[in-house]
């Protein structure tokens, strides 16, 4: 019920209150959204091509993966939407999410095409550096989504 009264609340003039949705965030979804669609048919053309009817394993991760994201990227604007924190805070812990998953869709579609591996970290020319990458990754996707998480609940408490 608290959910559909923030939807819902008023400036002390009576006026609804303005909630902005940066334009980032819905091209983030758009975006991710049509490259999920672009790799399926890049995948059913590589399922076509082959005699096993099988498409290359990171074309079917990178579909996957802008799927599933494109209906992350939608939470965490919604989540970003209603947090009760200033735009100098939601934009960078939406932002960094955001950006690690278009990272990871690019790398999975740089694999798809070159398709020599179906384990990028195992075949990895710098485990290092991937241990870095993940980190990072683990950091921002969590750590945005935790920040935005915080913000919707201290607004509905």
């Amino acid at each position: 019920m608290k959910i559909c009264k923030l939807l819902y609340q008023k400036n002390n003039d009576g006026s609804n209150i303005k909630r902005n949705s940066p334009n980032y965030r819905n091209f983030m979804c758009r975006n991710i959204f049509m490259v999920g669609l672009l790799t399926g048919a890049w995948k059913f053309s590589c399922m076509m091509k082959s005699k096993d009817f099988k498409a290359p394993y990171y074309v079917d991760i990178a579909h996957r993966a802008a799927l599933l994201y494109s209906f992350a990227a939608i939470l965490i604007a919604v989540f970003a939407y209603f947090s009760i924190f200033s735009s100098w805070v939601n934009i960078p812990a939406t932002v960094a999410p955001l950006l690690f998953f278009a990272i990871s869709i690019v790398n999975y579609i740089k694999l798809g095409a070159v398709n020599e591996t179906n384990n990028q970290l195992r075949d990895s020319g710098n485990p290092p550096g991937d241990k870095i990458i993940m980190g990072s990754l683990m950091v921002a996707e969590i750590g945005g989504f935790f920040v935005l998480l915080m913000g919707f609940f201290i607004r509905i408490l």
